[in-house]
């Protein structure tokens, strides 16, 4: 195995400082060798361009000439575009554009890596024998030299969201226009004080090439918008937020906003909001929870996502949250059980619409679907090709080729890739039951709708969950709304109380926009889809309640 990423990190950074690295540098301009500039400015670029084509035939070649035994390299563009707006005023609008490249090299079984932002020939060739220097240079921390998990070549791959508006030709005077109509709709509801809303937009353009033969090109967007409506009571004691948590973000262009209907729904939302006013505080005990996927998705990232990540089990990675309690990888894969038999969660990046869909991975890897948990047994850990070796006994064992899960993604064209989320999904029961037949079906419990405030310990085996809408249940039905609600759990506790699980039809995707991981840190996008649930007799707390 080799060195841990923290170390590789370090040993990189000094290598850095030592030669010279520039990187981080905005640009907008592609140059052939001649200097002459092929694209830039405002609009797309082509990441299936002749021109990065050949410029990725030089990094590759001048790696290898200079000593990788493999090496890859990312060509990418991010244009991202947010505003905000409160009440009836725009808070702020950030637009931002970054292109350059960087090149990985892995030299005696040592990963080097070098970015730069002058797209040039000679500069493509001068990163790529940089990041091979720094191969050399990280050797003094190897453990044991790293080995990559085959995989297939694409020589021509291509690959773009499946959207129907590009979010950066729509004004942004139109998208102001909705946002405080949005807000002015929200502000018309008694009691609804406080406004915030906002748009985020990223289309990412990501050409990658390896020596192995790969050549793909990609054009990723994603999008989140939404409001968050705060209620205030008359005489000023008591305020209550709500987030809009049905517009969870989507990797889709501009109809979604559109078909999100912010206007025409802000009022409904305002109303759920100065309605938590008056709800009941919760008593303490323990309850059935009937959990509807704009909440449980969270709990899923949480308690099942990160801990399943194979570089915290290992403990190489304990940024954000540690390590992971579902490990080591020996003594619970095909052993431990996380959940029920009906239990079966799964990792993707091909789920329509979802945050983490692309085409290849950033190793040039075309992703496939995964049991993570199968049968209510942890069934496999999310991987790179690298990591796929570790798992390498677990594989031959089960008789499955050892592949990467591609799950390798960088933030950016100046970051270096490793380990990230793919969307990981609970699978929806055999019978198609809905949120509210596991509501009929309850004697006693509350139903929580949309995600809140969360706090985990350092392997994610204990936690604490709040939400937006908490309702209780008496006898089958709805009888009120509650407020102060808060359940806490013991990991495996909590998935193996799930007696009822929600079928096809109720299944739908949660979304984070900006999951960090890592040190230097990296945001991903990733979206989690699930049916709701009911765990019996979970432990419930009163988040109001003073001592």
């Amino acid at each position: 195995m080799s060195s841990s990423r923290r170390t590789f990190l370090k040993n990189s950074s000094r290598a850095a400082a030592a030669i010279g690295i520039a990187a981080h540098l905005p640009a907008q301009h592609l140059t052939t060798g001649n200097g002459a500039a092929i694209t830039g400015g405002p609009g797309p670029i082509d990441p299936g361009d002749p021109v990065l084509r050949e410029f990725a035939k030089v990094a590759l070649d001048e790696a290898r000439r200079a000593g990788a035994s493999y090496a890859d390299v990312r060509f990418s563009r991010n244009r991202s575009r947010n505003v905000f707006t409160r009440e009836r005023r725009v808070q702020g609008i950030s637009d931002n554009d970054t292109f350059g490249f960087g090149v990985r090299a892995l030299v005696e079984g040592t990963w080097g890596f070098a970015a730069s932002s002058n797209v040039t020939r000679d500069e493509v060739a001068r990163v790529a024998r940089q990041a091979v220097t720094q191969g050399k240079a990280n050797r003094v921390a190897q453990l044991r030299p790293v080995q990559l998990a085959p995989a297939d070549a694409t020589p021509n791959g291509e690959w773009k969201s499946p959207i129907q508006v590009d979010p950066f030709t729509v004004a942004v005077e139109d998208k102001i226009a909705l946002l405080l109509a949005a807000n002015e709709a929200a502000l018309k509801v008694r009691g609804a004080r406080f406004v915030n809303s906002s748009m985020f937009f990223l289309r990412e353009e990501k050409t990658f090439a390896n020596t192995d033969g790969t050549f793909t090109a990609q054009t990723i967007y994603r999008v989140s918008t939404g409001l968050n409506i705060t209620a205030v009571s008359a005489d000023n004691p008591d305020f209550q937020s709500l987030q809009s948590y049905e517009t969870q973000p989507m990797g889709l262009g501009y109809e979604y906003v559109t078909n999100a209907k912010l206007v025409e729904n802000a009022t409904r939302w305002a109303d759920l909001a100065v309605q938590k006013l008056s709800a009941k505080p919760v008593d303490v005990g323990r309850y059935d929870l009937v959990l509807h996927p704009s909440h449980l998705g969270l709990t899923l990232h949480e308690a099942i996502a990160h801990p399943t990540e194979l570089d915290r089990a290992y403990g190489f990675e304990a940024n954000y949250a540690g390590t992971s309690f579902v490990a080591p990888p020996e003594k619970v894969l095909g052993k431990f059980r996380y959940g029920p038999e009906f239990m079966n969660v799964v990792g993707d990046r091909h789920q329509a619409g979802s945050l983490s869909a692309v085409g290849w991975d950033d190793e040039g890897v075309k992703p496939e679907e995964f049991h993570i948990i199968k049968a209510g047994l942890v069934n496999d850990y999310q991987t790179t090709r690298e990591q796929a070796m570790w798992l390498d006994w677990w594989y031959k064992q089960q008789g499955r080729p050892t592949r990467s899960h591609g799950c390798s993604y960088a933030q950016s064209w100046a970051d270096v890739q490793f380990q990230r989320m793919p969307n990981v999904s609970l699978l929806p029961g055999e019978k198609d039951l809905s949120f509210e037949d596991l509501i009929a079906a309850t004697d006693r419990g509350i139903a929580i709708v949309g995600d809140g405030s969360f706090s985990i310990d350092q392997q994610r085996y204990n936690a604490q969950f709040g939400g937006q809408l908490f309702y209780e249940i008496r006898g089958g039905k709805v009888v009120g709304m509650l407020k102060d609600v808060a359940y806490q759990i013991q990991t495996p506790v909590f998935w193996n109380a799930i007696d009822m699980i929600g079928g096809k039809s109720s299944y739908m995707l949660w979304g984070a926009f900006g999951d960090g991981k890592g040190q230097p840190a990296q945001s991903n996008a990733i979206s989690h889809g699930c049916p709701p649930t009911r765990h019996r007799q979970i432990n419930v707390i009163n988040t109001g309640r003073q001592g």
